[in-house]
């Protein structure tokens, strides 16, 4: 078989082949003892982050809010919550990371704010037509006397999309749209006085010295003109990754948004990075995120939900190579995220299981565990040794499942509410993390409290555990890892090799690496030297679920 070179894109900035490592705040590490996580517990863990061996942290919303989203309703975009600390904490936690040499990436929620923000608020208070409600999506209803929402829209969280407000006088008013939870009022970003003060808050960041953003629902924000009715297809992910010509998602005035804060970062030293959440469906569309003078990343979603398949595993990465490549930007791959069935769990479906859909105890079919470890030990060996930046999520480096058994009555995320149950949401991957199997709540604090109930059999995945153990996933990661960064895999070209129709395999310079997505072993071959296994095995029979890093004499 020819063999065919893919260049990644050029340039040397940090952000094009880092590997950053996203905490989730309220689940990293809890050093009040209140149950929930916060900036000091993470500070309190930096040392075993450097550890690991990451470049950088993102960190999920941690400002001031009402949480009735887990800290994406925001309330006000330059302070920290009292759950999570202070803006003294976020100081020396940014000073601390950045002592080890680990760059601070944090999450902004652009979208919509809390219905808690001061600007929500007087936009209550000051009624229609008034400048305080031109900051958000207000309009008149339908019907005779407006008591119909201005259109079909379904939110991301299950229900309608519009919420009718009663005005200052007790009657009822106007409609204002709400993507996610009612809580989560939608900005109108056609309004120069929005776009304005998140110019100001991004300053107010990078003045504290933070390396870049994560923007949330960054293919949000614009809406169509005239807001036209609109209906999701059946069994789409809520946040329209299969779906083309939404009216709520992927506008193309959202760029200029982008091209502005782009201007925005360059005015500070240092390479400060966008990193955008953006649910496209198609590279294409996803790459045009990432032009020169857009955002500097965004996650390869495509990427993220290729079902374990040889074929298509092999086709989105040449795709993502090709398409990202045109754009001169790196590929930023991910497998988890806080909004996602952890990988070593759904890797291991057999049946469809859409983004934000779930797992729960009444879910038919469970995953069997040992193929979904094998499966993702297997596929984050393959995904660093490609070109590009890598996101890894908290707890993936222990090997944590799904936890699929929380009790109905210890969920907390909106999704299950607003659909009353029909769908599980994202509890699962949010669950606080194990670090030492014998102390209370795993070691996540020193009193057993935690906001979401961890599983029992969790004490074999704490870090204590893992650490002690050179055939855990925390010992490969550690060892992925350091192998990247000494083979310069984030930046450069790769070499597409054959190994049969069930292998996805390349070549980085004198490495090879082959992915078994098979049903039998792949035999390597003689002069086999392996640098790493996904899984321990003898002899050069590469078994399925295994991916291997070997030099050929």
């Amino acid at each position: 078989m020819a063999q065919l070179e893919q260049i990644a894109a050029p340039g040397s900035e940090w952000w094009r082949s880092a590997v950053i490592y996203q905490i989730y705040p309220r689940s990293f590490a809890d050093a009040s003892g209140d149950g929930i996580g916060d900036l000091p517990g993470i500070t309190s863990r930096l040392d075993d982050l450097k550890d690991l061996g990451v470049d950088a942290i993102w960190l999920s919303p941690f400002m001031t809010s009402p949480q009735r989203d887990a800290g994406y309703d925001v309330a006000d975009y330059r302070d920290v919550d009292p759950l999570f600390g202070t803006l003294a904490d976020f100081d020396e936690m940014l000073a601390q990371a950045h002592n080890r040499g680990i760059r601070v990436i944090v999450d902004l929620v652009p979208n919509h704010s809390s219905d808690q923000h001061v600007w929500f608020q007087e936009a209550l208070k000051a009624g229609p037509g008034s400048r305080e409600r031109a900051r958000y999506v207000f309009r008149d209803g339908r019907g005779e006397n407006g008591e119909l929402p201005p259109n079909n829209w379904e939110s991301v969280f299950g229900g309608g999309m519009w919420e009718r407000v009663t005005e200052a006088d007790g009657t009822p008013g106007q409609w204002y749209l709400h993507i996610f939870d009612a809580t989560q009022p939608d900005f109108d970003w056609t309004n120069e006085e929005v776009r304005e003060e998140f110019r100001s808050i991004l300053r107010f960041w990078l003045d504290r010295g933070v390396d870049g953003f994560r923007v949330d629902v960054a293919h949000g924000m614009v809406k169509e003109a005239g807001l036209p009715d609109y209906a999701p297809v059946a069994d789409a992910d809520s946040m329209g990754g299969r779906e083309d010509n939404v009216p709520y998602w992927g506008q193309e005035e959202v760029h200029e948004i982008y091209r502005d804060w782009h201007r925005v970062l360059a005015e500070y030293d240092g390479d400060r990075a966008l990193c955008g959440e953006a649910w496209l469906p198609t590279l294409a569309k996803t790459a045009l995120w990432v032009r020169p003078d857009e955002m500097h990343q965004t996650f390869n979603f495509p990427y993220l939900m290729t079902p374990w398949d040889a074929k298509a595993l092999g086709d989105i990465i040449r795709e993502s190579l090709d398409e990202f490549g045109k754009v001169g930007a790196p590929s930023t791959w991910v497998l988890s995220n806080h909004d996602v069935v952890r990988h070593a769990t759904r890797l291991a479906l057999t049946a469809e299981n859409p983004q934000g859909e779930g797992i729960g105890p009444l879910t038919p079919n469970k995953p069997d565990a040992a193929i979904g470890l094998a499966r993702a030990r297997a596929a984050t060996a393959l995904m660093l040794a490609l070109p590009g930046s890598s996101y890894l999520y908290q707890g993936e480096e222990l090997g944590l499942p799904e936890a699929m058994e929380i009790p109905d009555e210890f969920r907390q995320d909106p999704t299950w509410f607003r659909t009353n149950g029909k769908r599980y949401g994202r509890d699962g991957c949010r669950v606080p993390l194990p670090w030492e199997a014998e102390a209370p709540a795993f070691g996540f604090n020193h009193t057993g409290a935690s906001w979401l109930p961890q599983p029992a059999e969790w004490a074999t995945y704490a870090r204590d555990v893992e650490a002690a153990d050179p055939a855990s996933t925390l010992s490969l990661y550690k060892q992925m890892l350091a192998a990247r960064r000494a083979h310069g895999f984030g930046s450069g070209s790769l070499v597409w090799e054959d190994a049969g129709p069930d292998a996805v395999a390349f070549r980085r310079g004198d490495i090879h690496v082959v992915s078994n997505l098979g049903t039998e072993p792949i035999e390597l071959g003689e002069g086999v030297t392996f640098e790493l296994k996904s899984q321990p095995f003898e002899g050069t029979a590469l078994p399925v679920d295994t991916t291997a890093w070997f030099r050929r004499s």
